[in-house]
């Protein structure tokens, strides 16, 4: 007797004692018991989403709506269970990637792995070059649910390089700069930008660029949001602060007026002078990079960059130099230009694993702070977003439990929950450091 249901009893069974819940009981139930339960909680529905998804693969594999009702699984799907049709469509989908890798469908149907990590896997698997092995590509399924341990869907759905880099080092390279490629232009094709007015006195704007493209907008549109709140600061520090998104559409509309202001529209064409420079792709994206044209850790085509390197004035620039030294040590207090600049490149956005903030989100945080005496250098300081910042900024009250952190030997952040979160107080790491660390296949 080994105690297995069939999916129809299984499935009964499941129903009959969620409708037996006494949700009542729970008045008295404590933090950690709510906590408890909510974790759980997440745990069993993942395990029933990915149930849905294998049933719904099965369904689209054996044409189950097509034989029995004379309809698509699709419009079968949407009809009977209330989902709308796009709904319907994405559980099929999933459903039908999770087919081709069972051993990620395994570790979902377990518990293992959330559905949404599941569906990054899958992407990130799908990727991989139809003609790897199939020990290879096993070994790419163990490689993902092992990191799914520590990294969410948003996470694992970025390290498709790193993936190729452990499984097949000697492809790695060419296939990347393809996918990116394939990438950049199928972005150049989808690029557009609609106004749409809905007749009540407002304007709506929807769009979508390529990434290289709109990140010069969103660093153009950040440097007037920040000098228009700034400024109104200064006015009245007790006025209330319009949200990011107000302060970005302010910065936005600041730009036109400026432009319009100044005669900046072109009235003819023309053309600029160029000046054609020889250099490899590392080095031009290093130039790029140091220039504040790219973020650091950005991936970017060849052509997307020469693009970018073109349309640009670059001003030559030692960051390290006699001039413009890294290390201000305490003299200073705040940042300079040139440590920031460094201190993105090191870093690349927020430091805290799971938090997508960008360097212009987030704020130079201290690792000893300067009342205890640390210096404003490089290694002294580390990348964090304003919400992370609070929680890891060390507490002047004796016996405070909090984040710390910490820059590993190698120069790479390092974050410890406190041991109410972890009582190892294990080590963790941001997802875009994995291409300097060495994997452990699972």
């Amino acid at each position: 007797m080994t105690g297995l249901m069939s999916t129809s009893e299984a499935l009964a069974e499941i129903e009959r004692l969620l409708g037996a819940v006494d949700h009542s009981a729970r008045g008295l139930a404590t933090d950690a018991e709510r906590l408890g339960l909510l974790h759980t909680a997440v745990r069993v529905a993942g395990q029933g989403t990915a149930l849905a998804q294998q049933l719904a693969g099965e369904v689209v594999a054996t044409e189950a709506a097509e034989h029995a009702h004379g309809t698509s699984a699709g419009s079968w799907l949407a009809e009977t269970t209330r989902l709308t049709r796009k709904e319907a469509g994405a559980l099929l989908y999933a459903g039908r990637d999770l087919s081709r890798f069972p051993a990620v469908a395994s570790a979902t149907l377990v518990g293992a792995v959330l559905p949404q990590q599941a569906r990054a896997m899958t992407r990130v698997l799908s990727d991989l070059p139809d003609d790897l092995p199939a020990s290879v590509i096993c070994g790419a399924e163990e490689l993902m649910i092992g990191y799914a341990e520590q990294f969410n869907s948003a996470e694992l759905s970025q390290v498709s390089r790193h993936l190729l880099e452990v499984l097949a080092p000697e492809i790695a390279e060419t296939r990347e700069a393809e996918r990116l490629e394939r990438e950049y232009q199928l972005a150049v094709r989808n690029r557009h930008l609609e106004f749409h007015h809905d007749g009540h006195g407002t304007t709506h704007l929807r769009g979508a660029f390529p990434t290289v493209d709109a990140e010069a907008l969103i660093q153009l549109v950040g440097s007037y949001a920040a000098q228009q709140k700034r400024a109104l600061e200064a006015i009245d520090p007790l006025q209330p602060m319009p949200s990011r998104s107000q302060r970005q559409a302010d910065g936005l509309m600041a730009i036109v007026h400026h432009h319009a202001q100044e005669a900046l529209a072109p009235n003819h064409g023309g053309d600029r002078p160029r000046v054609v420079v020889m250099l490899d792709y590392d080095k031009l994206k290093k130039r790029c990079v140091d220039a504040r044209l790219l973020l650091a850790g950005e991936s970017i085509s060849a052509s997307a960059l020469r693009q970018l390197a073109c349309d640009a004035d670059v001003l030559p620039a030692v960051l390290n130099g006699p001039s413009l030294p890294l290390d201000v040590g305490r003299a200073q207090r705040l940042v300079t230009g040139p440590i920031r600049a460094a201190l993105e490149l090191r870093d690349r956005g927020c430091a805290i694993p799971g938090c997508a903030k960008p360097p212009s989100a987030c704020q130079a945080h201290h690792i000893i702070p300067w009342w205890m005496g640390g210096p404003a250098v490089l290694w002294n300081l580390v990348l964090l977003c304003p919400h992370h910042h609070a929680i890891v900024e060390p507490s002047r009250l004796e016996g405070a439990q909090r984040w710390t952190i910490e820059l590993r030997p190698d120069g790479i952040p390092q974050v410890r929950p406190p041991a109410y979160v972890d009582r190892a107080r294990a080590p963790k790491i941001h997802t875009r450091f994995l291409a300097f660390t060495t994997p452990t296949v699972p």
